[in-house]
């Protein structure tokens, strides 16, 4: 078979082998296909006829059909990508008639990898072609159902200050009530009244339990915590105590009302809709509780309590708010509850509703007044910096105007006949409010529960973990929040899909649990690193020849190293392709280039300065701008010196490298110091050298070899100069050498009555009489005057003139100033 019939029998094969593939892609594993296409077929006819109805409940099938296609689009993932690697390694085939022909080998074994891709690629395509229909027939339903909610949101119906609708309001409801009381008289309830007799024990005994329990539950819970206040003696753990007990206020009544309920049930003597209406006033109760008990503990009685601290008057007034906007709201639920189930219509509803609307919005508005006036008794205008009083002050004012804001608009949305815009803002305002507060009242129990386990006490209330926390809660409470807005649950599972597919990075899809496995990762990473930083540090470096700065070299770098290989392989486990960020690189790179080229060229010093190490830490340095001091720490941007006066002067790395520094202690601490000394012109000269040499070899810091030098370095203008010169073995030292050697010289001169001079300088004050001072002044007048004053150097010595008759003549380097030359 020659090497055509060859390559044409593998293209058939490959042929067939793809039909192959094809036929059976459209059986993917684990889903039949055929009710994938008739559930399509009958969504996209829901969509096109707008049945509104059916469209959400075809909305959750077409969600697990795309979830179970999102699964198939990574089947065989690394089999695909092998297989395209090793057609990338085997390079383009050549046009006909153009270069040498490619070996048969080649093109068999290309052939091959291509049907193999071919087959595994195919159930891989039409997941995706599925996925894709199934994502836009999602798309379109959330469209349609959110176009409906804002029709029926902006919905406009009779106004119910119109007076014309109230016979009929009154009459609905009337009959609504007379229908929930015509079930008591009914057959049916007359037989299960035959029961009532036998269950007449028990009925007492769950409406006197119940009873007691709504009567005494709130005393018996205060009973409790001033038990529990006294035992705990006022520690931290108090506010646990607290909490947990001021739940009873909520336990012992809905267990009340439970029985309540219970009993009512027992009698018989309702029907339905009475039972049923039971069943909600136990639940409203319930939910009643809840709220005045989150109003108890955020407008405590007791100051320390409080967790919003307004004024005593101001708390109990939205202690009473709060429970009147209760009250008001269970009874407006329930008759709206009879209403819904006697069918009325939506005006009848809204004039019935009406009041109770208007009377929420009144507590609504005097709730919001007081909070738009919370911490202004205390706001410091003159403190710039915001504190976390001053962020809490605004938000509660903030949510202060925006009930005010729905006080008014709700009434007045109704009042004009946009009642589902009314209730849109009414009940989720409502509703946040409680939510919020409950966020806010976990947020206090887990800082009391924070400062217990960590023995901070109440000062754990300001820390900043019980601040997380409160984040914590906060975030946990956004899906309820968005339910209570109207956000539907099939709207946050799409948002939770979104979330879970993450998003694409070029080829590369990153999800959450690839940010999990990155940060654990290089969590893990960093960890090892710093433990094999701090063994090298404190056992293995010091035990070896290195210097300090080189072992601080080695560990600094170590730790560079090993972060960067943490980052890598973070990146490499949780599955990022970095060469689908190289076109990004690219341009950050340009950008770092012209925009952070300083902070760049310093962390590219600090390489060379661990690296090449002209200064390392312990240094002691003298840097451009005459800063001298030990160098304390190199990082990647700046180096730390430590002045003299113990103050931390911060140099750029690359003026370090680029600079010029001075170090003292490069490599040794040997250095030498200079004390430069001066006597009087006339003294011996050797004797004073020897004076020196013995002071500079007494000296325990100074070297013998090379031995101390004595130097007479020449003629001063009032003193014969010499130096000492003495290497130090720690150069350290040299301002304490100094220090001692200079107070040897002064004790050795006295005592060899050896004078060290200072320059002197006489002025000769005179009047404008006498122009010609006398060639000889008297003896006695320069012997006994009081008035000459010997100054050290750069002073001057002024002598004035006790004798009229004529001055002290003056020496060479006096001064004379005439009295009329206007001094």
């Amino acid at each position: 078979m020659t090497n055509s019939l060859k390559l044409r029998f593998a293209a058939v094969i490959a042929a067939l082998m793809f039909c192959a593939g094809a036929v059976f892609a459209q059986e993917l594993p684990g889903i039949d296909m055929d009710r994938w296409q008739e559930l399509t077929n009958r969504a996209e006819a829901s969509v096109d006829a707008g049945d509104i109805g059916s469209l959400e409940s075809y909305r959750g099938s077409l969600a697990q059909y795309r979830t179970k296609f999102d699964e198939v689009r990574n089947l065989n993932a690394s089999r695909i990508a092998s297989l395209r690697d090793q057609l990338t390694l085997l390079g383009t085939p050549p046009a006909e008639g153009e270069g040498v022909p490619e070996a048969a080998e080649v093109v068999a074994q290309r052939k091959e990898l291509e049907t193999q891709l071919a087959v595994l690629s195919a159930p891989v395509q039409v997941a995706d072609s599925a996925y894709a229909r199934a994502d836009g027939l999602i798309g379109e339903i959330d469209t349609a159902l959110r176009t409906q909610q804002t029709q029926e949101l902006l919905e406009v119906i009779g106004s119910p200050v119109n007076p014309a609708h109230w016979p009929a309001a009154y009459d609905a409801l009337y009959d609504a009530l007379s229908h929930v009381w015509a079930e008591v008289d009914s057959v049916e309830a007359a037989e299960s009244r035959a029961d009532l007799k036998n269950n007449l024990p028990l009925i007492l005994i769950s409406v006197i339990a119940g009873l007691i329990l709504i009567v005494q539950g709130q005393k018996w819970s205060k009973k409790l915590v001033g038990y529990f206040s006294r035992e705990d003696g006022g520690g931290s753990a108090l506010g646990i105590w607290r909490f947990l007990v001021s739940l009873l206020r909520i336990v012992f009544p809905l267990c009340g009302l439970a029985l309540w309920s219970y009993a009512a049930g027992l009698t018989g003597y309702l029907g339905v809709r009475g039972e049923e209406l039971a069943v909600a006033f136990a639940v409203l109760g319930g939910l009643m509780l809840v709220v005045r008990w989150i109003a108890e503990q955020i407008f405590s009685r007791q100051d320390s309590d409080a967790l919003l601290l307004f004024s005593a008057k101001e708390r109990s007034q939205l202690r009473f708010t709060v429970s009147g906007i209760g009250l008001v709201a269970i009874f407006s639920t329930l008759i709206y509850r009879v209403l819904e189930l006697d069918e009325a219509s939506n005006l009848i509803q809204s004039v019935i509703n009406f009041p109770f609307t208007v009377l929420i919005g009144y507590g609504l508005f005097r709730l919001g007044r007081i909070l738009r006036h919370f911490g202004r008794e205390t706001d410091e205008p003159e403190v710039n910096e915001p504190t976390r009083a001053s962020t809490l002050a605004l938000l509660v004012r903030s949510l202060g105007t925006f009930t005010v804001a729905v006080a008014i608009g709700a009434p007045v949305l109704q009042a004009i006949g946009l009642n589902n815009a009314s209730s849109f803002v009414l009940a989720p305002t409502l509703l946040t409010l409680v939510i919020l507060g409950l966020v806010l009242v976990l947020q206090r129990f887990s800082a009391d529960l924070y400062g217990v386990i960590t023995g901070q006490g109440l000062q754990s209330r300001e820390a900043l973990m019980p601040i997380f926390f409160g984040l914590i809660l906060l975030m946990l409470a956004l899906p309820i929040l968005a339910l209570a807005w109207g956000v539907r649950i099939s709207d946050m599972t799409e948002i939770w899909a979104a979330f879970r597919r993450g998003f694409a990075v070029g080829n590369s899809r990153i999800s959450p649990t690839d940010f999990l496995t990155f940060a654990a990762i290089f969590t893990v990473g960093y960890l090892i690193t710093r433990l094999v930083q701090g063994a090298l540090k404190t056992n293995v470096l010091p035990k070896t020849k290195i210097d300090k700065g080189g072992q601080n070299a080695i560990v600094s770098g170590l730790g560079y190293v090993g972060i960067f290989l943490a980052a890598l392989a973070a990146i490499t486990g949780a599955g990022i392709d970095l060469s689908s960020l190289a076109i990004v690189a690219g341009a950050l790179s340009v950008g770092i280039g012209f925009g952070l080229q300083n902070i760049v060229s310093n962390f590219v010093s600090g390489i060379i300065l661990l690296i090449e190490r002209p200064i390392s830490e312990g240094d002691w340095i003298e840097v451009s701008g005459g800063q001298m001091g030990y160098v304390r720490d190199i990082s990647v941007r700046s180096t730390r010196i430590e002045t003299f006066d113990k103050t931390d002067v911060i140099v750029p790395n690359a003026d370090l490298v680029s600079g010029t520094v001075t170090n003292y202690t490069r490599g040794n601490t040997l250095g030498r110091v200079i004390v430069p000394i001066g006597v009087a012109y006339g003294t011996d000269t050797r004797k004073v050298e020897s004076i020196l040499r013995e002071i500079a070899e007494s000296q325990p810091m100074v070297l013998a070899n090379p031995a101390p030098a004595i130097l007479f370095m020449k003629f001063g203008a009032s003193s014969l100069d010499f130096e000492i010169r003495m290497y130090l073995r720690d150069i350290n030292w040299s301002l304490a050498v100094k220090n001692d050697v200079n107070h040897a010289i002064a004790q050795r001169f006295v005592e060899e009555g050896i004078e060290i001079p200072f320059p002197q300088q006489d002025v000769w004050l005179r009047t404008a009489q006498q122009h010609t001072p006398p060639e000889q002044p008297p003896e006695e007048t320069v012997a006994h005057d009081t008035n000459r004053v010997q100054q050290r150097p750069d002073d001057f010595l002024v002598e004035e003139d006790s004798d009229d008759d004529g001055d002290v003549p003056a020496e060479n380097s006096d001064t004379h100033i005439d009295g009329d030359s206007g001094l």
